[in-house]
């Protein structure tokens, strides 16, 4: 048996106000392990691979809507939290190891920690692509979700009288696992730390390569094409666009990597890109103005990525396709979009 050591060093960053953009630069891949401390029981938590931290933001006071229970119709389930708030994600080198073998570690782990299952779920019983947007998710790269693929975990545990909860949600790539935590409760948690270790996960076979990650670089999703190819219209929901501008805010983009990379890869396939808006404003404005950022996706795809300009074309059907409630803000943020559909018949 392989013994393991924990050692929790000084951060490798200062963690910034939730909201900003912590950021870590280009780290070694460490062996997963993280460590709090703080005035309640210590947490120590390993991953079943190897483990990158991607960012980490927090806040000393701030108020947190737990998830704890499926996306309905009538909406989701939630228990409002207060207290100190940390937010963290992680890459996990694990090739080949599914979601539930990422899940099913730090569950137990929790458990031995003290805290108590509230809610768990996967995929189509979260509610899909709903419970996935009605969630508080960090952006690519930093966390990446497959919308066919993922699971969602709530727990608490009771310190001195006072509630800590932790929500997880795990997901994963072709080639790596993605894990965000969320912990919240009265007292402030120390950073999520990842600390060197000699224990080999038992989870995996295989060896598993050591290799560095430049967070700047998005990594693309890589199911792209069988989702347009098995699906429907995808929305490509890591574009930015400066406020009232049409224009693609220049940067990185891991969905137009992947759907380039698809396009050149399948000179026989066509693509429409569909640009829509919320609901503020006159349809004829908001259909010239989603047609405009359809566009500019398209001339990103063929200036940037090379795609033959044949195989795309751009459309703009404003606010007549939302999907989600345009009485809310969040809703409206969901609803301003550019979506990808196959138009290949064969």
């Amino acid at each position: 048996m392989v013994k393991t050591q924990k050692i929790c060093p000084a951060p490798l960053a200062p963690t910034v106000p939730r909201g900003g953009r912590g950021r870590f630069g280009m780290i070694g891949v460490l062996l997963g392990t993280i460590c709090f401390t703080n005035t309640a029981a210590a947490l120590s938590l390993d991953f079943p691979g190897e483990a990158t931290p991607t960012v980490t933001e927090s806040e000393t006071l701030a108020s947190y809507r737990l998830p704890v229970g499926p996306w309905a119709e009538a909406g989701m389930d939630t228990r409002l939290i207060e207290g100190s708030l940390t937010q963290s994600a992680w890459r996990i080198a694990a090739p080949g190891v599914s979601t539930l073998e990422l899940m099913v570690p730090l569950r137990d782990q929790l458990a031995i920690a003290g805290f108590r299952v509230l809610f768990e779920c996967e995929t189509t019983a979260c509610g899909g692509y709903d419970f996935r947007y009605g969630t508080d998710v960090l952006p690519e790269p930093d966390m990446h979700v497959d919308l066919g693929d993922y699971r969602y975990l709530a727990a608490e545990r009771i310190t001195d009288g006072k509630p800590e909860v932790i929500s997880l949600l795990v997901s994963r790539s072709s080639e790596n696992g993605f894990v965000q935590m969320i912990r919240c409760g009265a007292d402030m948690p120390a950073p999520a730390i990842v600390s060197a270790s000699t224990k080999s996960p038992a989870a995996l076979s295989g060896d598993i390569a050591t290799t560095g990650f430049a967070l700047t670089m998005p990594e693309a999703p890589a199911d792209l094409g069988l989702q347009l190819e098995t699906g429907g219209a995808l929305a490509l929901d890591d574009l930015n666009f400066p406020t009232g501008s049409s224009a693609l805010e220049a940067g990185s983009y891991a969905s137009l990597a992947a759907l380039a990379s698809y396009l050149i890869a399948h000179p026989d396939r066509q693509v429409t890109l569909v640009g829509h808006t919320d609901a503020e404003g006159a349809l004829a404005g908001n259909v010239a103005l989603s047609r405009k950022r359809a566009a500019s996706v398209r001339d990103n795809l063929i200036d940037i990525h090379g795609v033959p300009a044949p195989q795309v074309s751009a459309e703009g059907v404003g606010f007549l396709a939302p999907r989600a409630s345009n009485l809310t803000e969040e809703g409206r943020a969901m609803n301003r979009r550019v979506e990808v559909m196959l138009t290949s018949t064969q």
